[in-house]
């Protein structure tokens, strides 16, 4: 009995598995198998599962399922120039459902507004303009937005340089004279504490604790995604539990927020107080807020960390962005001033962080090379079907690009593996030997909306730890470490090193 049902279970599962594969007729290799595996593989090693689907179709486009959902999988140049040129490719949608991690107004059951307007939609639909108006050059220069008419602001409340070198230097003031820092979680923190500046209001940013708090419910919101939460979003596990209770706390947190600012007799130009003047709903402010510091907590912080650990092993480059600041800073700041080196860093023109730092510049891209190299998906939400290499991607289909496939493709970068900034300078350029080669910013008609000011953010915070601070690279034997880590290709949001701990022995050298 117990052998027939053994049997039966097994036949339900192989004749399930034909017919469940894809019935259409385009060119895409179908890898087939249950949706449920195939799903369990897909959100478990997400790198690993593109990467074997492309050994098995020899290549080639391939689709598979996950539960309902029909995901076709690109690689090559003229995909990639599809992928990222076509209008009407939702990163929000895809991310949404195959990835999780960010926060979800559905998770709080806010569906519809008290205008009968999708909530969701709200805040999807105009997130770019909203971030846009939050890093546009004339709000970090002088506090002015040129977004928005708040003739009624008082516009020297400006969110200039100074106040974001405040806070870091606050953050950065705990590790005294020196010790042992561990990038990825004390470098993350301060790197997070601007985001939180650049997305929020005065009030909250000057409050460690409000902080902290976002900070660690950020990282629960993340450790939420797991497989069987992704997969059964209804399944009232602890996933599910913690991540509502997760965005619970964030939404209670920035609505009590957003309220002050809304009712405060005298407006700012804080970042709440720009999206308020701009007209928009606690919801859509709120969730621009959410996204805006999810980018924050998963690649801004996470990158500054792996620069730390690159220069570290790395003493030429090194030296090289360490003279880069040396210059900068005596070209602008009174080098005989006795002011803290924070206040002598918040001279410095926007222009000169921006344009005066090549070499940093070429240490971000080619770190941002090496460790983004995971899968950005998009749903077709166009009424018209799609077609890439062959495929055809209905609407509400999704098509999804893994960015490993330039960024660790040996005939556009010399010596993938290594760590090589100067393959993007003049007369190398490996970066341009085709379309769309790097896209840790985006690319075509999907640029990164926050690019700019990420690329402050972590020259901002590598001059207070390199001009403040020798340091050296340690294992937890206070030793050079035998091997420096290496990002894990299979996580999917917060690319976390693999390898025995590393960390930081750093000595103060500038008050």
């Amino acid at each position: 009995m117990l052998l027939s049902s053994v049997f039966g279970a097994a036949a339900v599962i192989f004749f399930s598995a034909l017919l469940l594969r894809s019935s259409s007729n385009d060119k895409a290799y179908d890898l087939g198998g249950i949706p449920i595996f195939t799903a369990w593989s897909f959100f478990r090693r997400r790198y690993d599962f593109i990467q074997d689907g492309f050994r098995e179709s020899g290549g080639k486009t391939f689709q598979f399922k996950v539960l309902q959902h029909r995901i076709v999988s690109l690689g090559g140049e003229s995909s990639r120039n599809v992928f990222f040129n076509t209008p009407g490719l939702s990163l929000p949608d895809g991310y949404r459902i195959l990835m999780g991690g960010a926060p979800k107004l559905k998770d709080l059951n806010i569906q519809i507004t008290s205008d009968g307007v999708d909530a969701q939609a709200e805040v999807d639909e105009g997130f770019i303009k909203r971030v846009l108006s939050l890093v546009c050059k004339e709000r970090l220069e002088d506090g002015k937005c040129k977004f928005r008419n708040m003739h009624h602001c008082l516009l020297n409340d400006a969110l200039e340089l100074p106040v974001l070198l405040d806070d870091m230097s606050n953050r950065i003031s705990a590790w005294g004279t020196g010790g042992t820092v561990d990038p990825f979680k004390d470098v993350y923190d301060f790197v997070f504490q601007m985001t939180i500046r650049m997305a929020t209001c005065q009030e909250l940013a000057a409050d460690q604790d409000a902080v902290d708090q976002i900070a660690k419910t950020y990282w629960a919101l993340e450790q939420s995604a797991t497989p069987v939460s992704l997969l059964l979003p209804w399944f009232p596990g602890p996933a599910k539990k913690a991540r509502n209770s997760a965005t619970t706390k964030i939404y209670k947190l920035l609505l009590k927020y957003v309220e002050n600012r809304r009712n405060a007799a005298i407006p700012s130009t804080d970042p709440m107080d720009i999206l308020i003047a701009e007209g928009h709903s606690n919801h859509a402010i709120i969730g621009t807020i959410t996204g805006f510091l999810f980018a924050g907590v998963i690649n801004t912080g996470m990158t500054a960390c792996w620069i730390l650990l690159h220069l570290g092993s790395n003493a030429t480059w090194k030296k090289r962005v360490l003279e880069e600041y040396n210059i900068i800073v005596e070209k602008y700041t009174d080098t005989l001033s006795t002011q803290p080196l924070h206040k002598r860093l918040a001279t410095i023109p926007l222009h000169a962080w921006e344009n005066e730092l090549p070499s940093m510049d070429l240490v971000t891209q080619e770190t941002l090379r090496m460790a983004t190299l995971g899968s950005v998906i998009r749903r077709n939400r166009l009424l018209q079907d799609v077609t890439v290499d062959g495929a055809v991607i209905k609407p509400g289909e999704f098509m999804t690009y893994q960015l490993a496939d330039a960024h660790m493709n040996p005939n556009i970068y010399t010596e993938p593996m290594k760590f090589d900034p100067e393959r993007y300078s003049e007369g190398r350029q490996e970066d341009s030997k085709e379309t769309f080669s790097f896209l840790s910013w985006g690319a075509g008609r999907h640029p990164c909306a926050g690019m700019r000011l990420a690329k402050l953010e972590l020259k901002l915070s590598l001059a207070l730890i390199l001009l403040g601070f020798e340091y050296e690279l340690v294992d937890g034997a206070g030793k050079y470490p035998k091997a420096i880590p290496v990002s894990d290709r299979n996580d999917i949001h917060k690319v976390r090193p693999l390898g025995e701990p590393c960390y930081l022995k750093v000595r103060r050298v500038i008050e």
